[in-house]
């Protein structure tokens, strides 16, 4: 299904995706709704991966922590069910992949602790409005993610790169592409880098480590947020006995307004 051509309702498409009809990269999906990454932890490691989403606000700001056991996002999606309503998920063991699936029934156990954190699509409908076009909404693809050399604060058990999602903005929009995404903080704010890529530890910005390759036009530079994908390289990096995440690019569709997040 084109984007154009979605039901706009979160909970509408979360309907679709539990029924596996929507199996595709979440961007510009229920517009203006918040979207959300998703780590899921055994209660032993919750409180060190609390701390580590405390100390490393940007590419990991919490949104929502649900109690072991539970499956419902009461705050922000009342109804939904966190096991299936996720169109593809990562099962990490030991810092491992050992699956991708579209339903997490068979791994759940009543000691796992789900945390939801921001995802940078949630501002991506306040970039649009302002005039600010996004490629890989305009070419249904996924959005270019690169794992960097920035460190993350460790916290516990938990440490490893930084992962950033990258646009590319013409270069008359940088700074109002800045002043936009400032208002989200819950949702990563502003860009971490712009411009020169390789100060950032990547070689290629057309080769992203995840998602799609994009497409810059004349005048574009590339810009960078922190992305919730982090918890995926800490992961491989810290090896916890088991992470059950999104997969990249396929996000929680929420019931929250973006705007309800803006702080200006």
């Amino acid at each position: 299904m084109q984007v154009s051509s979605l039901p706009t309702s979160p909970s509408e498409l979360r309907g679709l995706i539990r029924d596996n009809r929507l199996v595709q990269p979440t961007g510009g999906f229920a517009p203006g709704h918040v979207q959300a990454n998703l780590a899921i932890l055994p209660k032993e490691q919750a409180f060190d991966f609390l701390l580590f989403c405390q100390r490393n606000p940007r590419p990991c700001p919490l949104l929502e922590v649900i109690e072991n056991g539970d499956v419902e996002p009461r705050i922000f999606a009342p109804g939904a069910d966190i096991r299936t309503d996720i169109a593809k998920y990562r099962v990490y063991e030991h810092g491992n992949m050992v699956a991708e699936v579209s339903d997490i029934s068979e791994f759940w156990r009543d000691d796992l602790v789900t945390f939801l954190l921001g995802c940078s699509f949630s501002f991506e409908n306040a970039l649009m409005k302002v005039g600010i076009p996004l490629r890989h909404i305009e070419n249904s693809s996924n959005v270019s993610m690169f794992i960097t050399n920035i460190p993350t604060t460790e916290a516990g058990q938990f440490s490893g790169p930084m992962v950033v999602s990258m646009r590319p903005i013409h270069r008359d929009k940088v700074v109002r592409a800045v002043q936009v995404t400032s208002r989200f903080p819950a949702v990563h704010g502003a860009p971490v880098h712009i411009g020169d890529p390789e100060a950032i530890g990547i070689k290629d910005v057309t080769q992203p480590d995840l998602g799609d390759p994009v497409e810059f036009k004349e005048d574009e530079v590339p810009v960078f947020w922190a992305c919730g994908v982090t918890p995926q390289a800490v992961a491989m990096n810290s090896k916890p006995p088991l992470m059950i995440t999104h997969s990249p690019g396929y996000m929680f569709i929420t019931d929250e307004m973006d705007e309800d997040l803006a702080v200006l």
